[in-house]
C-alpha cells in the first residue's frame, strides 16, 4: 500500500518552534511529528511513501537518510522552488501512484489513533473515488455530507456564512470536520485543474458533482492537530496511546 505525507508547510502557526526546522521535525517527547506518522503508516502496512518538502527541505531529507528511511521505501517530492498547496502537491506526486490502486494521504501535523489499515480496507469495499476521515468537532470550516449516505454535498465557512455546493438539491445534510487523513483513487487526478497550485478541497467539490466521495466518521478515536505550540503539550499526553 502507498501513501503521501504532506510535510512542505511553512509551519507559521508553530513558531518559534519552526524558526530553525520544518514543522515535520518538531518533536513530541523526543520524536518528530514526521517519525510518528511514518511509524504509524508502517505499522498499518504502508511500505511505499512519498513526502513533499519545501521549508527546511534539506533537514527532512537528512533526517530520513540518517534513519535509513525507517526500513521502507520513501521518496521525496521536491517543492523547494514552489509551494504547491495540497492539490498541487498531489498533482506533482501523481507519478508515484501509477499502479492505479487507492492510496492514503496524511497531514504530518495530525496525530490520531485511527486504524489506518481498517480505513483503507473500508474504502476499498466502496465505489467512492475518495473517502475522507471526519469528526464532529468545533471548527470554522465544515464539509457537508448527505445524511444517511455520508456522501459529500458541499462545504461551508460558518464565520463568513459562505456555502459551496457540489449538487443542488433539497436534502438534510450533516456538518463534519475534515481530519486531514484521506484515501484517494487515482481516478481523482482526472478532475485536477491545469494549474499547479490549488487546494484538494476544491477538487473534491468538483468531483462530487459526478462521483461518490464519502465521509469516514471516526469520532471514537484520539485526534489532535499539533499545529500550535500549546498543542505540542497535548500531543505529549496522547503519544503513548497512538503508537
Amino acid at each position: 500500500m502507498k501513501a503521501m505525507l504532506f510535510a512542505a508547510g511553512l509551519g507559521t502557526r508553530l513558531r518559534p518552534l519552526t524558526n530553525d526546522r520544518p514543522k515535520a521535525l518538531v518533536e513530541v517527547n523526543g520524536m518528530s511529528l514526521l517519525e510518528i506518522v511514518i511509524r504509524r503508516l508502517k505499522k498499518a502496512g504502508f511500505k511505499d511513501i512519498i513526502i513533499n518538502v519545501h521549508h527546511f527541505a534539506d533537514l527532512v531529507i537528512d533526517f530520513l537518510r540518517k534513519n535509513q528511511n525507517f526500513g521502507i521505501n520513501i521518496v521525496i517530492s521536491d517543492e523547494r522552488e514552489d509551494l504547491l498547496e495540497t492539490g498541487g502537491g498531489l498533482k506533482k506526486a501523481a507519478w508515484f501512484f501509477e499502479d492505479e490502486k487507492p492510496f492514503l494521504v496524511h497531514n504530518t501535523d495530525i496525530l490520531s489513533s485511527i486504524d489506518l489499515n481498517a480505513f483503507y480496507q473500508w474504502h476499498c469495499q466502496t465505489a467512492a473515488i475518495a473517502s475522507l476521515a471526519t469528526r464532529q468537532r468545533d471548527t470554522s470550516r465544515y464539509l457537508l455530507f448527505k445524511e444517511n449516505t455520508n456522501e459529500l454535498w458541499g462545504w461551508t465557512n460558518i464565520k463568513t456564512n459562505k456555502y459551496r455546493w457540489s449538487r443542488r438539491a433539497s436534502i438534510v445534510f450533516e456538518k463534519r470536520a475534515f481530519s486531514g487523513i484521506h484515501i484517494i483513487n487515482p481516478r481523482l487526478f482526472d478532475y485536477f485543474p491545469e494549474e499547479n497550485r490549488f487546494s484538494i478541497i476544491d477538487v473534491y467539490l468538483k468531483a462530487a458533482k459526478e462521483e461518490q466521495i464519502l465521509a469516514y466518521p471516526h469520532d471514537q478515536d484520539i485526534w489532535l492537530d499539533a499545529g500550535k505550540p500549546e498543542q505540542i503539550v497535548e500531543a505529549e499526553k496522547i503519544l503513548p496511546n497512538i503508537l
